[in-house]
């Protein structure tokens, strides 16, 4: 933080002088140094102001987000609990902070180790790191309270109320208090594992301007108590399982898809295919990642999430993705 904010003092300074500059040029005698140091400097100063405005909107949205205090919490850790717990950690969490494979990307195995530096493997190095964390208790969890780790998992915050990039923009906060604390609880069982690389978010002071630009999109703000529709096959639960599944993630808080920012390409609707496909079809193609007709799911496409998905809840997401977008 400490150098982003030596950033944006520089650019204040350079607002103040150029405004100043601007002053002096209109004073002029001459005309032309009117005309031309005016607009010279006027531009410059319209410039730096404009970052120093949005590098300081994206560093107190990223370093004072307001989130709550931690909930004083101490998780049950009931075996139903645990159990529903490892169900939904491995289908969401485990695609970013699992170990990082041979190529690089996560490996989608335990152990949760962290280690993936999205940013730089997606192309938007420049934003800075934004590591995945190490879940086990060789991390930093290990340090966290129940409560602690309720706030980051609801607010995405970390133990020090800084905003997570990347897990802001995910829509995790919609989890039910009853699924927050039985990923706690299952978190808590994970034997711990090394880590060597440094994890977490490092913004760089671009990666600030963007965000607070707005070109990353804007976090949403997590309530203070979730409530889960009743689990059975419906559009409604089936909205909630694209949740936790991370569907509407990437395809949008409606799941008719997104358009393309500037890191990130656009992602296609998804509800013109399901449309077409019976809830057979549908299945097969989620559990194998290839469509009717051969066509394999593209590799950004994280189908094997949804294949561990069990057969009710593909059922509800199924009808979800076929009822009327509301």
């Amino acid at each position: 933080m400490l150098g982003n904010l030596l950033w944006l003092v520089l650019f204040i300074g350079l607002t103040v002088l150029c405004g100043w500059l601007t002053w002096r040029a209109i004073r002029a005698r001459r005309m032309w140094v009117k005309i031309a140091g005016g607009i010279g400097a006027g531009l410059l100063t319209l410039l730096f102001a404009v970052i120093a405005f949005t590098g300081g909107r994206g560093i107190a949205t990223v370093y004072f987000p307001g989130a709550p205090a931690a909930p004083n919490l101490t998780v049950a850790a009931t075996p139903e609990q645990i159990a529903r717990g490892e169900y939904l950690v491995n289908m969401s969490c485990i695609g970013c902070h699992s170990a990082p494979g041979a190529d690089g990307a996560p490996s989608m195995q335990h152990p949760l180790s962290g280690g993936w530096n999205i940013a730089a493997a997606e192309g938007f190095g420049f934003v800075g790191d934004l590591v995945a964390e190490n879940l086990t208790s060789g991390g930093k969890l290990a340090g966290y309270s129940d409560g602690e780790l309720f706030r980051t998992l609801r607010h995405r915050v970390d133990k020090d109320g800084n905003l997570l990039v990347f897990m802001s923009l995910l829509p995790y906060a919609q989890l039910s208090d009853a699924d927050t604390e039985a990923i706690v609880a299952y978190l808590r069982t994970l034997p711990p594992s090394e880590q060597t690389a440094k994890t977490g978010d490092s913004l760089s002071f671009l990666g600030a301007i963007m965000f607070g630009a707005g070109m990353f999109g804007t976090p949403e703000q997590g309530a203070a108590t979730v409530t889960a529709p009743p689990q059975g096959i419906t559009a409604e639960y089936g909205k909630y399982v694209a949740t936790f599944g991370e569907c509407r993630g990437c395809h949008g808080p409606d799941a008719t898809g997104s358009p393309a920012t500037s890191v990130s390409a656009a992602i296609p609707n998804p509800r013109p295919l399901v449309g077409t496909l019976s809830l057979e079809q549908f299945t097969t193609m989620m559990r194998t990642g290839v469509k009717p007709g051969g066509v394999a799911f593209p590799k950004t496409m994280p189908w094997e999430t949804a294949s561990k998905m069990t057969d009710d809840d593909l059922a509800a997401l199924y009808a979800y993705l076929t009822a009327p977008v509301q």
